[in-house]
């Protein structure tokens, strides 16, 4: 498969999902923020397409991809940070994609990948982190804002992998690269098995619910806690227990309003929906 293919997946990938609506909390084709739009997730899917061919051509280098990412998505649109957690999640899959012979071995390789990564991948990542101005719970002793925390990472000789291994129990995209980026393959299942009844915006719609609705989205935890997290989640499990997309799709819709009101956003779980559309875009998803 070539790296302009694989790529083009992983584009159609971030705009599928931020298109997909309603989809509670979230920017989408309906919904903007105020400083955020629509258009600026479209922007950053266009603009970063060098970046993720390169990657797809490359076997190292996880954590200077990731950076360049975000730099170029911040060229193209001035909407602030758009898609620095998917970026995390599609750059190994893209980078597997790459090395994969068969549509089938894309885990394997992403598994191996992520393991492969050096402490410059980690610093790297530690850079990007500052250019995308991204909200996370601190590490341990090893401050995002913290000049010094990357001579801490050398001197400890940390990878991006075991940064990851750190955080991975209470973050969504950390634990991915921790657990063989699970919940991503069991998404691109998840909108396998519905896009023939629903088709591809109500597929990734209900996903997107019930993802949310088993895991505590890591973004509401950060920017509100936990409990708010869970109350989100469980809010999300009983609209699905009333019935199939028909008998809910306003229950969604209301559910989506509640959570813009309140300023709450599910980016995480939007990101597992763009890693999870890769992996099926990639595996030969039509719609």
């Amino acid at each position: 498969m070539s790296p302009s293919h694989i790529a083009r997946c992983a584009q159609l990938a971030m705009m599928l999902e931020v298109s997909a609506t309603p989809k509670p909390g979230n920017i989408d084709r309906d919904h903007n923020y105020c400083d955020t739009r629509f258009e600026h997730f479209l922007a950053s899917a266009v603009g970063v397409y060098p970046i993720l061919e390169k990657a797809a051509r490359s076997d190292s280098g996880v954590g200077e991809l990731i950076d360049l990412s975000v730099t170029e998505s911040s060229k193209w649109q001035r909407g602030g940070n758009t898609h620095f957690g998917a970026f995390i999640l599609l750059i190994p899959l893209v980078m597997a994609g790459g090395r994969c012979e068969n549509k089938r071995c894309l885990k394997e390789q992403v598994q191996k990948i992520v393991k492969e990564t050096t402490v410059e991948d980690a610093v790297e990542f530690y850079r990007a982190f500052t250019r995308a101005r991204v909200k996370v719970k601190p590490v341990d002793d090893l401050d995002i804002s913290d000049i010094d925390s990357i001579g801490k990472i050398k001197a400890q000789g940390l990878t991006l992998f075991n940064m990851m291994e750190i955080s991975g129990s209470y973050d969504m995209i950390a634990g991915e690269w921790v657990n063989g980026f699970e919940k991503t393959f069991e998404c691109s299942a998840m909108i396998q098995n519905k896009i023939r009844k629903y088709g591809i915006n109500d597929a990734v719609v209900l996903t997107f619910m019930e993802l949310l609705s088993r895991n505590n989205d890591t973004f509401i935890s950060t920017k509100f806690n936990v409990n708010k997290a869970e109350e989100v989640s469980m809010r999300a499990g009983k609209i699905l227990l009333k019935g199939d997309m028909d008998r809910i799709r306003d229950e969604i819709r209301q559910f989506d309003e509640v959570l813009l009101n309140e300023g709450v956003n599910p980016g995480s779980t939007a990101d597992i929906i763009i890693a999870g559309l890769f992996v099926s875009l990639f595996e030969g998803m039509r719609f």
